[in-house]
């Protein structure tokens, strides 16, 4: 194997066919990887590369939660995603579909957008203008206040508990930070305040998976 030193970069080239096969099965199972350079015996002139792990883990590189997203784990993780859950004795496709519906004043119509993908539920929240307060099993909450916040945060609690590829996806994130950023921020939820709901709902799941 010869080994070619330059300024932030090690190049491998292989010799031997004995090399190309080892080089071969060694980049499969580092691609994308962050190693650290170490030098633990002064009196050897040997330097070791340790892994780290994937770069966007060892990094902790923000991941954008969006339905939009490349990424399938910020998919699953999004509101819109089709992962089913009950809450307060509703069944509801998405969380989009369980907060859209409370900009709608009867049960009939929260009843209706719980039976839609989050997509569509978005679509009809949309044309649907909120009014300054909202209600839910009897309380009158002011929209985009705390209260307001915590009504998301029940919602994503019980899709994370009872949702096994939800659950997996937000855990499969690790330590890395989670952000909400998208073109037009959100008045009623803010992206910063969802993405705080999600990395709380992660450190409660981390301690229940124990």
């Amino acid at each position: 194997m010869k080994v070619v030193l330059k300024d932030g970069l090690i190049v491998l080239i292989p010799q031997t066919d004995e090399d190309t096969v080892a080089l071969g099965r060694w980049k499969s199972a580092h691609l994308d990887h962050v190693l650290s350079v170490r030098s633990d015996h002064p009196e050897l002139p040997a330097v070791e590369l340790h892994d780290l792990g994937l770069r966007v883990e060892a990094c902790r590189e923000p991941l954008n939660v969006v339905s939009t997203s490349a990424d399938p784990l910020a998919k699953i993780i999004s509101n819109l995603a089709t992962t089913p859950f009950e809450l307060d004795g509703q069944r509801y496709l998405s969380v989009e579909s369980f907060w859209q519906g409370l900009k709608f004043p009867s049960e009939e119509e929260r009843r209706r957008l719980a039976g839609h993908e989050g997509p569509r539920a978005r679509s009809e929240g949309l044309r649907q203008k909120y009014d300054k307060t909202i209600g839910y099993r009897g309380q009158e909450i002011a929209v985009g206040a705390w209260d307001h916040w915590q009504l998301m945060e029940k919602a994503c609690r019980a899709k994370f508990q009872q949702n096994e590829d939800a659950r997996n996806a937000l855990l499969a994130t690790g330590d890395r930070p989670l952000v909400h950023v998208v073109r037009r921020d959100s008045r009623s939820i803010p992206g910063a305040i969802m993405a705080q709901i999600w990395m709380r709902l992660r450190t409660e799941l981390r301690k229940t998976a124990r």
